[in-house]
């Protein structure tokens, strides 16, 4: 049986006195899209660079392609095809210059450039721009253009850092598509992104990184269905919360909000959710909004991490679990978007 194209066995690096990643495994099967989710400044691009060898890691292994990523750094960059959020490409070149280039650099002949070139271009949606100064650009099209440079020389493996940061609803659609695609064709892909809908859609399997450990790991649909019990959050006067806090724990497990709203896993489900009005009534809570979401990867990570990823400008420094001294949740300040909700 064939190696796998990415494995990482207890990958470190720092900066210093900080700890960037923490130690982490990874084995990314042959023709997997494997998503790594996580705010920004948790660690998923200092990972993408140690496996693409742009750094060394600190301490650990990680074999890319089949070939060791300090020892045989030369074959990896050789194999792997690299999409990174701040990848440079010159403005003053046009799309098929920048592309004739990366071709000289992987040594492809001369004889297959304009057909391998011309190609890419139709397939990124480029062709008509393809003599155009890159500063004429779009931020879709530089990523589209980024896309087809890292794919030049056909690499069998494939990093996107963060691909769709920035992009429009449509450029992210369109490049959603070219992912799929390419993936269908054999290419495995490892995609970094800190947006719950792009990790939920695209991945087969996802990790979820926190301050640079890999907290949860596993098939999106697995990650949901661990949760179980859908989510009801309501909204009340602050000066009501310790009462509606005890009334809501006797319907299950109480969960991480967003400031100003209480959330609790309804280990009965939706049909509960008259009974809990009844009893927050009784208590004298009285509500201001009321939603109850199915189970989505904002509640794992809330889950695993103690705060909720669409709040994470706001998630504690390194270092911390999210938790007060008292073993309460820290309260966040933006709500997540995703899940399916129905109001009352």
């Amino acid at each position: 049986m064939s190696e796998s194209p990415i494995i990482a066995i207890d990958l470190v690096r720092h900066f210093g006195d900080v700890q960037a990643v923490k130690g982490i495994n990874l084995e990314i099967k042959e023709g997997e899209i494997f998503g790594f989710l996580g705010p920004n400044g948790a660690g998923k691009s200092t990972a993408v660079r140690m496996l693409t060898t742009l750094l060394r890691p600190t301490s650990g292994t990680a074999r890319v392609a089949g070939y060791d990523v300090v020892n045989q750094a030369d074959m990896v960059r050789r194999n792997i095809g690299v999409a990174l959020q701040d990848a440079a490409i010159d403005p003053l070149m046009t799309g098929a210059e920048l592309l004739a280039l990366q071709a000289v650099l992987y040594g492809i002949p001369a004889t297959s450039l304009k057909k391998r070139s011309d190609e890419l271009l139709e397939r990124v949606g480029l062709t008509a721009a393809a003599r155009r100064r890159v500063s004429t650009y779009s931020g879709g099209m530089r990523r589209r253009l980024d896309l087809a440079l890292s794919l030049i020389h056909q690499p069998k493996v494939l990093f996107l850092d963060e691909p769709t940061t920035g992009l429009d609803p449509m450029s992210r659609l369109t490049l959603w598509e070219e992912v799929r695609r390419l993936n269908k064709d054999g290419t495995t892909v490892m995609l970094t992104t800190q947006y719950l809908e792009e990790a939920d859609q695209l991945a087969d399997r996802i990790a979820i990184i926190d301050h640079g450990r890999i907290v949860r790991e596993g098939k999106p649909a697995d990650l949901k269905a661990s949760i179980g019990a859908p989510t009801l959050i309501i909204k009340i006067h602050a000066d009501q919360n310790e009462r509606a806090k005890s009334v809501l724990s006797t319907f299950g497990e109480l969960r991480p909000g967003v400031e100003g709203e209480i959330g609790v896993g309804l280990q009965g489900g939706a049909t509960q959710v008259a009974d809990v009005v009844r009893k927050l009534d009784e208590a004298g809570v009285h509500l201001q909004h009321l939603e109850i979401n199915e189970p989505s990867l904002d509640d794992v990570f809330a889950e695993a991490t103690g705060y909720r990823l669409e709040g994470s400008d706001n998630a504690p420094p390194a270092g911390d679990n999210g938790l007060r001294d008292n073993g309460t949740v820290e309260p966040l300040t933006k709500k997540s978007r995703w899940g399916r909700k129905q109001r009352r």
